[in-house]
C-alpha cells in the first residue's frame, strides 16, 4: 500500500506512506496483567511483516496491551517514539533496557516521512493522544485517553482537515477493576453488566469533535486465567460497537480491523481469525493462592504504599488477603471510616509493588477488591478519583508521591495547557483533587 492505515490487535495502527513508516501500540505476542488477559483474535502475517517493516513504533501509555514489552524484544532496532510524560519513566525503562527512543514534545508537529507527521499531546493521566496526519487526512489515535485539556486544540486541528478518523477505547466497562464483593463476600455487579448500546456514545463523540469515521479500537482482548475469565461475560464482542449506531448523519463506523487504502481510496475489511479460548491455571503464570506473604513481603509493601501521602486523607487502613490470611496496613490509623480488602495471590502482589505496576492488578481482574466502611460507591467509582490515580498514575508512573511533588508534577502539566476538567463525574472529581496541588504550586 502506497499510502493509507490499517488497524489490527488490540490497539495497533499501521501507518504506510510508501511502505510501512509507523506502527502504535504493537501487541502481536504474549500475555498482558499477570496472563489474565489474551488477544482475542490472531495477528496475521501480513499485518505482522508491516509492523516489522516500521521504521517508528509509538507507545501511548505503560499499560502492558499497550507496552508490550514481548513484542518490543521482537521489533529491536526500530526508534521508539513516545509521549513526553511528566516523570519520564518509560524512556528511562527502554532506554535501560537498549531501546532507542524519542521523546515527541507536546502539540509539536514532526515528520516521519514526506506524507507522514505527527503530533502528540500526553496528559496528567499518563495516557496520550496521537495525531497523525497522512497525506492530508487526520487519524486521532486516542486509545485509552480521554480529554484532559486538548479538547479545543482537537476541534481546531480536525476542522482543517479534509477527512478525519477517531479510534479510541470503547466498550462496556470491563478494562478496568470490575472484580467488587461487598462486606457480605457477595458479587458486586458491574455497570458493565447494563451492556448499554455502544453506537450512540461513539456518534455522540464524532459529532462533538466534528470527525466522520470512527475504527472500534483499543478494547480487542479477551480474559484467559481461571480465576479473571468470568470477566469474559462483561467484555465487549467486536459487532457490539455498531449497535444502534445512526445512520444517513454523515458520520460513519468502520470495521475493528481494517485497511484504508487512501491512493486508491479504497477500504478493505481484514478479518483475522477469532482465536479459541484457552483457559489457563494461575500457576501458570507463577501464582499460587495459597501461598501467604512473608515478612519481609510486609515490609515492602508498607514501603511501597506509605510514602503516597494523599491516601492518608481518606483511607484509613488497606488490608490484604494472601494465602488465606489477612495483613493490614494502617493508613490514617485515626481514621477508620473506610477501608480497603484486597484479596489475591502473593506472587502477582509483589511483582507489582516490585515493578510500581499497581494498576494492572486492578485491570487483570483477578484480585478481588472489596471497599469497606463509607464509600460513595461500592464498585470502581469508589476508587476514584482519590486511589486508582494517585497510586497507579501519579505516583507509579510520575513519580509523585508526597504533596510537595504532586505540586510539581501538576504544575508542569498546567504549564503546558494540558489542564481541564474532564467530559465526565469522575474525570471532574480527579481535576478537583488535583487542584488542590497546582494551585499551590
Amino acid at each position: 500500500m502506497d499510502l493509507g492505515f490499517e488497524t489490527i490487535g488490540n490497539a495497533t495502527l499501521i501507518c504506510h506512506d510508501g511502505g510501512p513508516v509507523l506502527a502504535t501500540d504493537p501487541w502481536l505476542v504474549g500475555d498482558a496483567y499477570f496472563g489474565s488477559w489474551s488477544l482475542g483474535h490472531e495477528v496475521p502475517e501480513e499485518q505482522r511483516a508491516h509492523v516489522a517493516a516500521c521504521k517508528f513504533l509509538w507507545i501511548s501509555h505503560g499499560h502492558p496491551d499497550h507496552l508490550s514489552i514481548a513484542t518490543l524484544e521482537t521489533l529491536r532496532g526500530k526508534t521508539v517514539l513516545l509521549p513526553d510524560h511528566v516523570g519520564g519513566r518509560i524512556r528511562r525503562d527502554l532506554e535501560g533496557m537498549g531501546f532507542t527512543t524519542r521523546v515527541l514534545p507536546d502539540g509539536l508537529w514532526v515528520e516521519l516521512s514526506p506524507r507522514l507527521r505527527v503530533c502528540c499531546l500526553s496528559d496528567y493521566n499518563q495516557d496520550a493522544i496521537l495525531l497523525i496526519d497522512l497525506g492530508g487526512r487526520l487519524l486521532v489515535d486516542a486509545n485509552d485517553a480521554s480529554d484532559r485539556g486538548v479538547g479545543d486544540f482537537l476541534q481546531r486541528t480536525i476542522a482543517r482537515c479534509r477527512q478525519s478518523y477517531l479510534l479510541c477505547l470503547t466498550g462496556y466497562g470491563d478494562a478496568d477493576m470490575i472484580h467488587f464483593f461487598d462486606e457480605a463476600g457477595a458479587r458486586v455487579l458491574p455497570d458493565a453488566a447494563m451492556k448499554v448500546a455502544l453506537g450512540p456514545g461513539i456518534a455522540g463523540l464524532l459529532k462533538h469533535y466534528g470527525i466522520k469515521s470512527f475504527v472500534p479500537f483499543s478494547s480487542m482482548h479477551r480474559y484467559q486465567r481461571a480465576d479473571s475469565v468470568w470477566a469474559n461475560d462483561y467484555a465487549t464482542a467486536v459487532d457490539e460497537h455498531g449497535r444502534d449506531f445512526p445512520k444517513g448523519e454523515g458520520i460513519e463506523l468502520l470495521p475493528a480491523f481494517v485497511q484504508l487504502d487512501f491512493a486508491r481510496d479504497s477500504l478493505r475489511e481484514l478479518r483475522p481469525r477469532e482465536l479459541p479460548l484457552v483457559v489457563r491455571k494461575p500457576e501458570e503464570f507463577g501464582d499460587s493462592w495459597a501461598e501467604p506473604l512473608s515478612a519481609e513481603d510486609v515490609t515492602k509493601l508498607r514501603a511501597y504504599f506509605g510514602p503516597i501521602e494523599h491516601l492518608k486523607s481518606f483511607l484509613g487502613a488497606i488490608t490484604f488477603r494472601v494465602g488465606g490470611r489477612d495483613t493490614t496496613l494502617d493508613v490514617a490509623p485515626r481514621d477508620h471510616r473506610r477501608s480497603i480488602t484486597f484479596e489475591l495471590p502473593r506472587a502477582s502482589l509483589m511483582a507489582a509493588v516490585g515493578f510500581r505496576v499497581f494498576d494492572d492488578l486492578l485491570i487483570g481482574n483477578f484480585m478481588k477488591t472489596t471497599l469497606v466502611g463509607d464509600w460513595h460507591a461500592r464498585n470502581a467509582a469508589g476508587l476514584y478519583p482519590d486511589f486508582t490515580p494517585f497510586v497507579g498514575k501519579y505516583a507509579d508512573n510520575g513519580g509523585a508521591r508526597t504533596p510537595a511533588e504532586l505540586r510539581a508534577y501538576f504544575s508542569e502539566y498546567r504549564r503546558r495547557g494540558l489542564m481541564a476538567e474532564g467530559p465526565t463525574p469522575l474525570s471532574q472529581a480527579a481535576f478537583g483533587r488535583a487542584r488542590r496541588y497546582f494551585e499551590r504550586a
